[in-house]
């Protein structure tokens, strides 16, 4: 699962806080509910890399690191930086992150 790790990123989350948003939001409490979509949910980082890759995703113009600099350089060492990493090997494809130089 893609979610490993992430409490926000579980289906269980995402529909609590739907509940949440529908609680507190006038558009909501007016009759017009909010719904929290999660299509690649249940999908692992290799699927997820292959269906975006399908569409056209441009890869390079992202990054999944969360301590990334201030250019978007990867530190290349935090969990979602090799989540995404064995990502794209187990997919079959070549991640073109732009790692920083180790300190």
């Amino acid at each position: 699962m893609d979610y490993s790790g992430y409490p926000d990123c579980r289906p269980e989350y995402l529909a609590a806080y739907e509940r949440m948003a529908n609680l507190a939001t006038k558009r909501a409490v007016e009759g017009h509910p909010l719904v929290v979509r999660s299509p690649i949910v249940d999908l692992g980082k290799a699927e997820i890399v292959r269906r975006g890759a399908a569409l056209g995703v441009d890869y390079a113009l992202t990054v999944s690191c969360y301590d990334a600099d201030a250019e978007g350089l990867a530190c290349g060492r935090c969990e979602s930086c090799r989540l995404r990493r064995a990502g794209f090997a187990e997919a079959g494809l070549a991640d073109p992150t732009r790692y920083r130089s180790p300190t």
